[in-house]
């Protein structure tokens, strides 16, 4: 098989001031890097090679190098990646984007007994399976109770859930509907095939007879502005427009300035941001130098995940621990730290149970943090569409 944008990142000598002797670790992660899904897995990628200069030019003793392998959002090249990963003598891996995809990846890499850590897989089904080498920072309740806590802002009455069938999407979709269900909230659900690209007789059904004020997607990027553009062109009488994942970043607006003004998704941070911690300031710092552009959440997670994934490498290879069975993976299960996602534990299952999310909204092509209240920048706009 053919790997595509393989890419190999081991910061000069020069740069970093490290003494001669200091020890290199191996780090593997496959990732969109082309095809639907290519704008989140290029910024899961810039946050994980932030990662890796940051720890590269501070650890004083431990660096690590990363091998990245474009899995092109299809399951079986992710699972060959991970396998060639194996191959080449990483200690672990870094997953990559969608419930699907980290799946069977995940499955290969427990296998191979190599730790795996994500930020792209928020399917409950993944946490289920009992693997001691799987860890997530992200899960599908953090987004249901952020979409929740909107809405509730909102005092929308009615709701049509427009859902990909794939696992992750479709799981959230029927969370919602239960969650607004018991709340006395009208809902419609209208999935559809993954395949798809035609979202006009959708938006038609939601314009002529469900009638509802929010029109909530729980898909991908692609699915986005398919929806978008159907909803453009038949103008329902909703209120707003919700997402979920990938959609309230930065690369959405640029790439689609007609479509996105208004539109809500999930968003832990504002863009542009600013930072107040130091571990903040540095990731934003490193990130400009090394990509010229303003962070947005896309690649904060991808540096978390990391970041604390080279923390266990550190510890574990101090302790004598990294090259016994499991040893990484019981090293990293001890993480118990404030991140710039929020504090992140992880329970027996590899899940962080602390994980919330926040909704952003694309205003004047910034995007804003409007819910919850608490929380926001700026006040939601409501009703608001990008028409």
């Amino acid at each position: 098989m053919k790997f595509q944008l393989r890419h190999t990142i081991a910061l000069s000598a020069a740069l970093l001031a490290i003494s001669a002797n200091a020890e290199e670790f191996k780090v593997g992660a496959h990732l969109p890097l082309t095809g639907n899904l290519a704008r989140s897995g290029a910024g899961f990628h810039e946050g994980i090679q932030t990662a890796v200069d940051i720890f590269n030019r501070t650890n004083g003793k431990h660096t690590i190098k990363l091998i990245a392998i474009d899995d092109e959002s299809a399951p079986a090249k992710a699972v060959a990646a991970v396998e060639k990963l194996g191959s080449e003598g990483v200690t672990s891996i870094i997953g990559g984007y969608g419930s699907n995809i980290i799946g069977p990846a995940s499955d290969a890499a427990n296998r191979l007994k190599l730790t795996y850590i994500t930020a792209g897989g928020v399917s409950d089904d993944l946490t289920k399976r009992g693997y001691k080498t799987f860890f997530r920072i992200n899960n599908t309740r953090g987004y249901e109770l952020a979409i929740e806590k909107l809405i509730e802002e909102m005092k929308a009455k009615s709701v049509s859930i427009v859902y990909s069938t794939k696992e992750a999407t479709g799981n959230l979709a029927k969370g919602l509907e239960k969650s607004f269900a018991a709340k006395g909230i009208k809902v419609t659900m209208h999935a559809f095939d993954p395949a798809i690209t035609d979202f006009k007789p959708v938006i038609n059904k939601i314009k002529l007879q469900d009638k509802s004020e929010v029109l909530l997607m729980s898909g991908y990027e692609n699915d986005y502005v398919g929806i978008i553009r159907a909803a453009k062109v038949l103008k329902p009488q909703i209120k707003s427009i919700v997402g979920v994942w990938s959609l309230a970043t930065s690369k959405m607006a640029s790439d689609f300035p007609d479509l996105m003004p208004n539109v809500i998704g999930t968003a832990l941070l504002p863009f542009p941001v600013e930072y107040k911690t130091p571990e903040g300031k540095q990731f934003a710092d490193t990130y400009k130098k090394l990509f010229n552009k303003d962070v947005d959440y896309l690649a904060q997670f991808g540096y978390v995940k990391a970041n604390l994934l080279f923390e266990a490498i550190a510890r574990a290879a101090d302790n004598g621990t990294l090259k016994k069975e499991n040893g990484l993976s019981d090293e990293l299960r001890k993480t118990n730290r404030d991140t710039l996602i929020g504090k992140v534990v992880f329970d027996a299952n590899g899940d962080n149970p602390n994980f919330q999310h926040r909704m952003g909204q694309h205003q004047n092509g910034k995007i804003a943090i409007v819910s919850p209240v608490a929380q926001a920048t700026a006040p939601l706009k409501y009703p608001a569409l990008p028409w």
